[in-house]
């Protein structure tokens, strides 16, 4: 079995969740997958009675294995220095997007494309940690590559049913089905080595199956569109951290379209459409040993906090009256907010005096 790269993070209401990373598949002696389903080799199972040969369950499945038709030769497999992830062909000129944390800290990758005999070159455009996402471009884009196209994720509706491809557990191809669950759910990971940390606002909540090596798919609807990215599969703290089903996570298409675009166009993201306070902060332990605030460790020049008042030593305990007991819960309040939104900050300053400071958020750039 090859390696997993697991990362966990936290979700507002919910529980934490794990951040999908890269997963070298299981091979025979031969190097080919083996296919341990019981199915017919392509990862579908056979079971129950068979569909009717017409009606309304023959339509649907006929409408599935259209849509797989359709945005299948759209995912690709990403190989980086660690594992593998997926990521979706995004135009003609070779850009794929993908998310951040499957790019990691590298800047060449090998990419396979679906029925492809080989691997290609590609090299990092540029990734935007804050929303998980990056942009690669193939060295040699094939003729025949085929874009995927992209919804409209403010229309989406919960109950939705919605399908996700990628290469999960390193079995090329794959799809699971599910609906939208939810959707408008902020989600946040931390920063650790070598993986950037994000808030995902507005996120798509799924039961469609997420695993390792999923991220940097696609999550699609029956119109054959990528209604959001895969990033994030919950887990459950109360069996020791593992898998909860049914509780995925996506970034939502209309997001990864700006981010995208901009990348592709400015080598860079300079309207994020996200709040930002303009410090870099660490979690700051009260006297019972638990965190209880985020110090100021620097502040951005011409950024919000710097506009307001703050200063290095301050310790931020609430905005807007909700608490801030560390760099994850900062980040998940700041998810709720938008640039320009005028907020309440509550602090303590380095003499021990409680300060209340005023403060119109910034905007995230990168």
């Amino acid at each position: 079995m090859g390696r997993t790269t697991r990362r966990r993070v936290t979700i507002v209401v919910t529980a934490a969740v794990l951040v999908l990373g890269g997963v070298s598949g299981c091979s025979d002696d031969n190097g080919s997958k083996k296919n341990t389903d019981g199915g017919n080799g392509n990862g579908n199972v056979a079971s129950g009675s068979a569909a009717p040969s017409n009606g309304p369950a023959n339509d649907l499945q006929a409408q599935y294995q259209q849509v797989v038709r359709n945005v299948l030769p759209s995912v690709v497999q990403i190989t980086t220095k660690t594992g593998l992830g997926s990521g979706v062909v995004y135009d003609d000129k070779g850009n794929i997007v993908t998310n951040a944390h499957v790019v990691g800290q590298d800047t060449s990758f090998e990419v396979t494309l679906p029925n492809a005999s080989k691997s290609v070159t590609a090299k990092l455009v540029a990734a935007f940690a804050p929303d998980d996402l990056a942009v690669i471009r193939l060295d040699s884009p094939p003729a025949d590559l085929k874009p995927a196209r992209f919804a409209d994720s403010s229309k989406l509706q919960v109950g939705q049913i919605t399908m996700a491809m990628g290469n999960p557990l390193g079995l090329d191809s794959s799809v699971t089905e599910g609906i939208v669950s939810a959707v408008g759910r902020v989600v946040s990971e931390p920063e650790t080595s070598g993986s950037p940390g994000a808030t995902i606002s507005s996120a798509i909540q799924t039961s469609a199956a997420i695993n390792p090596g999923n991220s940097g798919g696609a999550l699609v609807d029956l119109e054959s569109q990528v209604i959001g990215i895969p990033t994030l599969a919950a887990t459950d703290p109360e069996a020791n951290g593992g898998a909860a089903p049914g509780i995925g996570f996506a970034i939502p298409a209309n997001t990864v379209k700006s981010i995208t675009d901009q990348i592709i166009k400015n080598g860079k993201v300079d309207n994020s459409g996200k709040a930002a306070l303009g410090v870099t902060v660490r979690t700051v332990a009260g006297p019972n040993g638990r965190a209880a605030g985020v110090g100021v460790v620097s502040i951005q020049d011409g950024g919000a906090a710097k506009a307001a008042g703050i200063q290095i030593g301050d310790v931020i305990t609430t905005i807007d009256d909700q608490a801030v007991t560390d760099v994850s819960t900062l980040s998940e309040v700041l998810g709720g907010k938008q640039p320009g939104d005028r907020v309440k900050v509550n602090l303590l300053r380095g003499n021990g005096n409680k300060a209340t400071i005023d403060v119109t958020l910034g905007e995230l750039k990168g």
